[in-house]
């Protein structure tokens, strides 16, 4: 049997019995990668072929990447068994309590199974009762909010949750989905390391329940904790180790990754998306833009993810696309947080910045956490001058997410609005700790230094020299490194800079007074130092121009020529005024 036979018959079964604890979330997920292994071509036509290998441009980048810490997709060096049914005791009763659950009357199902001492049964029952008190959670935050939907509201149901479960454990009752239960419970009362052992736990036994490896994947907040893991070689574990890279914002390995899983995966909407927000990550706008292209012709009623595309489409301006993405989704399903962030992000593009804020808050209305929202509202109130506000979006954004470095960056910009300059520098800092390959971040806590009341012209030099070495797109921190240095009185340093920005300038045949700026540096600077043909060269190019800087060139060719002694008269009035 080959790796993808043995894949597609372990997420058949998988399927079935995640659907019949009611995991539906992982259920669905395993149902998308089953649908993503490449199918036999002889049974299904050209047209239902999506993602073909090889087409895509990121196969073709990392292609040469070779995976070996763990083994190929679809073996695993651990045998897995798939799990067997529970006994059918509690067959009726466990129907009556799922159909209840299914209608999220999640106490009448708890109540059915009060006698029942099936694994399953038991499960369901505290899952239940646990989602009973996630709801009774939600309701109690919307009686109690506090400024921006803050409240204390906590599940009540964790610590009788947490005693039953523990015992359940001890006595060896407890299945996989049982340790999965467990681990969210002790994670949610803050028991990290307890709660990550019975997560790997859960895995370890049935590594096809993609929720579990999601709370764990939460759990592993640096590399090292992640290291520690001891996990079994399946390959499932590629998929978490692919996700939890990203979450760590190691980009380029989680490329990699996906890459390798392509090989068995080929036609994953799944895959293609986490590509998708990797290159979001590195800035890689293009390429993004081609990837969700390709998602939305395959599946036309996504709606999950675009609201990064809409990111991507914002920052490119394009405002036709995003007008006809907010109507694609705003029809598909207008009532879900992506599809009002991505609205959001239209009336954003327009300019109507309070109608944005009303649909990022739709947005969190709909989910609470939903963390692009918090960031998106605090930057349109930023654009409002509303600062107070826009802290509180971004604090809001930090306690789901302290590793969104876009919200410390918002924090930072809004303590700069308010002029004061230390916080700003803490939080810019905590940014570019997260992110330390964006170029923006650097270059605003260059300016920061650069403010009157710090005025640490030194510290400023450092972090636009970090810019300039992560490809600074928008050609900021060269101009700025030549005029520090020249205010320090290093003119060979802003020379060098200058020269370098110009070349720069020239090479991506942008113009702008920054061209000017640098070309009378130059000039001035060479006829100081007597290398007047270097001199004479920035000058005739200033004289293409046609403001003061022509009168300029003009008067320093004739004070050139006076100083030129051994040189031959230039006829400078061949230059027409």
């Amino acid at each position: 049997m080959s790796s993808k036979d043995t894949c597609r018959n372990e997420l058949r079964t998988a399927i079935r019995q995640l659907s019949d604890r009611c995991l539906y979330s992982a259920s669905k997920w395993a149902a998308e990668q089953l649908v993503g292994i490449e199918q036999d071509p002889a049974k299904y036509t050209p047209s239902n072929t999506r993602f073909q290998r090889g087409s895509s441009s990121i196969r073709r980048r990392f292609r040469t990447n070779e995976i070996t810490s763990t083994p190929a997709a679809g073996v695993s060096y651990v045998s897995t068994p798939v799990m067997e049914e529970d006994e059918v005791v509690d067959g009726d009763f466990y129907l009556l309590a799922k159909s209840y659950f299914d209608c999220r009357e999640y106490r009448r199902a708890a109540h059915v199974l009060r006698d029942q001492n099936g694994k399953k049964s038991v499960f369901l029952r505290c899952y239940a009762l646990y989602l009973a008190g996630e709801k009774r959670k939600e309701e109690e935050t919307i009686e109690l909010e506090g400024p921006l939907g803050k409240s204390d509201a906590v599940n009540r149901e964790l610590v009788s949750l947490e005693r039953e479960l523990s015992t359940f454990r001890k006595n060896g009752m407890f299945d996989p989905f049982g340790l999965y239960l467990y681990g969210m419970v002790l994670k949610d009362k803050g028991s990290d390391y307890l709660a990550r052992t019975v997560l790997v736990e859960s895995v370890n036994s049935y590594p096809w329940n993609w929720s579990a490896w999601l709370e764990l994947q939460s759990l592993c907040t640096t590399v090292d904790i992640l290291n520690s893991l001891n996990l079994n070689n399946h390959w499932m574990k590629d998929f978490f180790l692919a996700s939890a890279y990203q979450e760590l914002r190691m980009h380029n390995e989680s490329l990699t990754k996906y890459e390798y899983l392509q090989g068995t995966f080929s036609f994953s909407n799944y895959i293609q998306a986490q590509i998708a927000k990797a290159q979001y990550s590195l800035r890689e706008f293009e390429q993004v833009e081609v990837i969700f292209e390709e998602l939305l012709r395959n599946d036309p009623y996504r709606v999950e993810d675009m609201d990064m595309y809409s990111n991507v489409l914002y920052a490119k301006e394009c405002f036709s696309a995003l007008s006809y993405l907010a109507h694609r989704v705003f029809m598909t399903d207008k009532y879900r947080p992506e599809s009002c962030c991505i609205i959001g992000n239209y009336y954003s593009l327009k300019g109507q910045h309070e109608k944005s804020v009303v649909y990022f808050r739709r947005a969190l209305k709909l989910n609470k956490n939903f963390l692009s929202a918090w960031t998106l509202m605090g930057h349109e109130y930023v654009e409002m001058k509303n600062t107070p506000a826009a802290v509180d979006a971004y604090r809001r954004a930090v306690d789901i997410n302290p590793c969104d470095y876009r919200a410390w960056y918002g924090l930072g910009q809004a303590y700069e609005m308010m002029h004061m300059p230390f916080y700003a520098l803490h939080y810019f800092r905590k940014s570019v700790f997260l992110q330390p390959s964006d170029s923006r971040l650097w270059i605003a806590m260059a300016q920061c230094y650069e403010t009157e009341q710090l005025h640490m012209l030194e510290e400023a030099i450092k972090c636009y020299r970090r810019a300039a070495n992560c490809n600074d797109s928008e050609a900021i921190a060269l101009n700025q490194l030549a005029k520090l240095h020249h205010e320090l009185g290093r003119d060979e340093e802003a020379a060098f800079y200058y020269k370098k920005d110009l070349d720069r300038m020239e090479a991506e045949e942008r113009e702008g007074p920054n061209i000017v700026e640098a070309l009378l540096f130059l000039a001035t600077h060479c006829g100081a130092h007597n290398r007047f043909e270097e001199a004479e060269v920035y000058c005739t190019r200033l004289l293409d121009f046609t403001g003061p800087e022509k009168e300029t060139a003009k008067s320093m060719l004739r004070g050139m020529r006076t100083a030129q002694s051994s040189f031959p008269p230039m006829d400078v009035e061949r230059f027409p005024p």
